[in-house]
């Protein structure tokens, strides 16, 4: 990509992106990261060898795509000052802030600006992240696609149909890193009660993890299936499965999407 982009806060998201960008062969003379944070710009002057400031305006007068990536809270203070260049030169804007819908963005900053509400997760900090996004009308064919090449240089990225489809993205895979660190805690604790230590309980643990990740991402057919080839009749898996079922599992992790998609409804409200 040879257009010129700009993050508005420099923390580890914006830093991610802009490596990704970066592994795939976009020049670091064209990407800028502005942050109040000197030690946060020093790092990424280290690691990527990109343009730093600490004037956000600066970051702004020629950028072609801004990535807006400060902390929800501050957004709208942060955003008051870049109103008028933003409306003069229109640039394409990328909000990954949790919370924040494009009707807060376009209030902040006026009609007639393309943007597009990226929900990215934390994975995203190692390149198997995982986004949804939602463009605003004002977003052309050509800034979709650069909106999705910016995101999918750090994983998957996929075009949402509506903007509330973001609390689910939100519930499935903006939390969803969560949920398994949890499954993975719990097995540790389990295989050290069977009489495992905890390097080996968590080696174990891990590898499996991300061996049954790479197995449903590369397989042609659907987990369930793969479950179902691994379970034998009669045997330890079906044991296992069968307490996990009986426990309601299914049930639990249903309601606790729904919890999580509800309480994003609620903050971005």
């Amino acid at each position: 990509m040879s257009i010129k982009i700009s993050f508005i806060g420099a923390g580890n998201v914006a830093t991610s992106l802009a490596g990704g960008m970066i592994a795939k062969g976009m020049d670091p003379i064209n990407i800028t990261l502005a942050d109040i944070n000197e030690n946060q710009l020093q790092m990424a002057r280290k690691k990527l060898q990109v343009n730093t400031t600490r004037d956000n305006i600066n970051a702004c007068q020629k950028a072609d795509v801004i990535v807006l990536a400060v902390k929800p809270q501050v957004m709208g203070e942060v955003l008051a000052p870049l109103q008028s260049l933003l409306q003069q030169r229109k640039p394409l804007l990328l909000s990954i802030a949790a919370g924040i819908t494009l009707a807060q963005l376009e209030q902040w900053l006026g009609p007639e600006l393309p943007i597009v509400r990226c929900m990215p997760n934390t994975p995203a900090l190692v390149e198997t992240g995982a986004t949804g996004l939602f463009a605003n009308s004002k977003v052309n064919t050509p800034q979709r696609e650069q909106a999705r090449s910016i995101m999918a240089a750090v994983g998957l990225a996929l075009w949402l149909e509506s903007e509330a489809q973001i609390d689910a993205v939100t519930a499935v895979s903006g939390s969803g890193p969560a949920y398994f660190f949890l499954v993975m805690e719990a097995m540790i604790a389990a295989g050290r009660e069977l009489g495992l230590s905890e390097q080996m309980a968590r080696q174990l643990t891990l590898q499996t993890a991300l061996g049954s990740a790479q197995m449903a991402i590369t397989s042609s057919v659907e987990p369930a299936e793969l479950r179902q080839q691994v379970t034998s009749p009669g045997g330890t898996t079906e044991r296992a499965i069968g307490i996990l079922e009986e426990a309601g599992l299914r049930e639990i992790f249903a309601r606790a999407l729904r919890g999580a998609r509800d309480r994003s409804q609620e903050l971005s409200g």
